[in-house]
């Protein structure tokens, strides 16, 4: 680095750390003449940095926020905490999107040295923001790698295990990541089942990029959230059955739409499909889905089955019995409400 270089990015530093330095200041912590920072300052100015300076006794120079980003210059410490500190919002459900954390993040560890991206490694470890729930640990390397090919829409290969450690190599267009319920998700196109498909990072590897770029399709934030939310649902719940329909798998999938992942073809033009919740009614909410008229047996294990029964009996002995009478308020009410 040439003595201008290394005198102008000590300038830049000085500059940031203060609102102004008088030129007389700047030119004694350099060790220059004041012609000398001013032909400096021009320097930066060149770059991009909007330094603002004044004449007179009390003159001299500052940093202004300009209309572009331009390089920043930044001690160890000041990297290794914004890292962190990068790392630690992007783990939070952020208004602009946790994407856009986890890019610049990308950023900022690649051009790291190995030293100060382990400190960063270290201490991100270390810090659990209050009121932040542990999920599964998820590789910064592997999240920030996929933040980059979403953003540039660049084709990955990469490894994935899946909940029963079945391994396989999936070849993909990532569209969007999102955080939700503790888990990271990589919601891409699969290359190999020409189909959407919603993976969980931390069961992800070995990110390969292919230098090959694609066009985005085209997807709605509702969109979106919708197969983020349907991944969600295929996490171990604590009430599982499955139903067994009497419908065509490819029928299925069409009435079903996304919630149709996770089902399987029966044979003899049946399907099964998983179904679950954290209590007996959501499963039974899951089961309310199938269309009507397609006849289906679930093994859903009691004691859930037995709650279920009970409630349904319940309901269908008050469907049966006789309307309770009307108060005779109420009824006079409802009169004077039909004649109005």
């Amino acid at each position: 680095m040439s003595d201008t270089t290394s005198r102008a990015l000590s300038l830049l530093n000085l500059l940031q750390t203060h609102r102004h330095w008088p030129g007389s200041e700047l030119a004694d912590r350099l060790g220059v003449t004041e012609r000398t920072v001013r032909r400096d300052v021009e320097r930066l100015r060149e770059l991009g940095y909007r330094i603002e300076s004044t004449p007179g006794a009390a003159g001299g120079y500052r940093l202004e926020a300009g209309s572009a980003v331009p390089p920043l210059l930044l001690t160890d410490e000041e990297a290794v905490a914004m890292a962190i500190g990068l790392r630690v919002a992007a783990s939070q459900r952020l208004v602009s999107g946790a994407e856009t954390t986890i890019t610049a993040l990308a950023k900022l560890e690649q051009v790291l040295p190995a030293p100060l991206r382990r400190r960063v490694t270290a201490l991100a470890e270390a810090v659990q923001p209050a009121g932040m729930n542990s999920g599964a640990a998820v590789s910064g390397e592997v999240l920030g790698e996929l933040a980059l090919a979403t953003r540039d829409h660049e084709r990955v290969r990469f490894t994935y295990t899946a909940a029963s450690g079945e391994v396989t190599k999936r070849r993909a267009e990532p569209h969007a990541l999102a955080p939700a319920d503790r888990h990271w998700y990589l919601l891409c196109w699969d290359l190999d089942k020409d189909d959407w498909r919603t993976f969980r990072v931390d069961r992800l590897a070995a990110v390969e990029h292919t230098r090959v770029l694609f066009e985005p399709k085209p997807l709605t934030p509702e969109q979106i959230e919708e197969f983020i939310f349907v991944a969600r649902s295929w996490v171990r719940q604590a009430v599982e059955a499955d139903a067994v329909m009497d419908l065509p798998l490819d029928t299925m999938r069409e009435l079903f739409g996304q919630w149709g992942q996770g089902a399987s073809d029966e044979g003899d033009g049946r399907t099964r499909w998983p179904v679950g919740g954290a209590d007996f009614r959501e499963t039974m909410y899951g089961l309310s889905w199938i269309p009507a008229g397609i006849e289906y047996t679930t093994d859903l294990a009691s004691p859930a089955r037995d709650e279920l029964r009970e409630t349904l009996e319940r309901m269908l002995r008050a469907l049966d019995a006789p309307p309770p009478p009307v108060p005779a308020e109420r009824s006079r009410e409802r009169e004077r409400q039909l004649r109005g």
